[in-house]
Parts: structure tokens; C-alpha cells; sequence
């Protein structure tokens, strides 16, 4: 009879931080992954907007109050860093919604897409902050 020759099985094992770094991740993917990033960043900084918001709201007192925390230029670039946050997470969820109708998802307009709206979410970053720090 004739013996049946066995295959090694591929072994996946985790992969190393270096193997991480040598891959090159397309551009959907960079989206996708600032995507979380900002949605955390933003869950992560809620405490402070609802304080931020609770001193606006409160009383004239607690409003100037909030004028002085933000006069500081390390709170304007948190301001700014949840700024980029919101705006990205908002394009990025617009992009999904448009994945969602079937536009854009084919191998070549895929790129295209991510790239259009990762340019319009750093525009309207750039805007908010030039807002933020008095510019405009």
C-alpha cells in the first residue's frame, strides 16, 4: 500500500514588532486606524469636555474661569488635538457610510477615497485650529 505523505502544517505564530514596523500599510488602513485612535481619544478625553462644557453653562463666574483655563497654550493644543480627533472620526464615519452604498470600494478608488477624505478631515483640522489659537 501506498503510504500517505503527511504535509507540515504552516505554523502562525504573533508576529514581532519589527515585522510591524517593515510593513507597508495602504493608505485605507492608516484611515482606518487613526479612525479608532480618534474614537478613543475621544472617549478617553470625555471627563474633561464635560467639565469644559459644565463651566460654560454654568454661571458667569465659572465661564470667565473657563476663559482663563484656555487662555493657557497647552490647553488650546489638547483643544486642538480633540479637535482633529472629532473632525476625523466624523470624515472617517462618513467614509464608512459611503463604503456602505458600494462607492468607492473597488481596489483603485479605494485609495482615492481614503486619500480625499484624510485631506479634508487635516483641512478642517487646520481651520479649527487656526480657530482655536485666535487666527481667524
Amino acid at each position: 500500500m501506498a503510504e500517505t505523505v503527511q504535509k507540515r502544517r504552516p505554523q502562525f505564530r504573533n508576529i514581532h514588532v519589527t515585522q510591524i514596523v517593515q510593513y507597508r500599510l495602504p493608505i485605507a488602513g492608516i484611515m482606518s486606524i487613526l479612525h479608532r485612535i480618534s474614537g478613543a481619544a475621544m472617549f478617553v478625553m470625555l471627563p474633561a469636555m464635560v467639565w469644559l462644557f459644565d463651566l460654560s453653562l454654568t454661571s458667569e463666574l465659572s465661564y470667565a474661569q473657563l476663559t482663563e483655563v484656555t487662555d493657557f497654550v497647552i490647553v488650546k493644543l489638547i483643544l486642538c488635538g480633540l479637535a482633529w480627533a472629532f473632525i476625523h472620526h466624523f470624515m472617517g464615519g462618513i467614509r464608512h457610510l459611503v463604503n456602505d452604498l458600494h462607492i468607492g470600494i473597488t481596489k483603485e478608488a479605494s485609495p482615492k477615497m481614503a486619500t480625499g477624505f484624510l485631506a479634508a478631515s487635516l483641512l478642517v483640522t487646520a481651520l479649527a485650529c487656526l480657530k482655536i489659537f485666535g487666527a481667524l
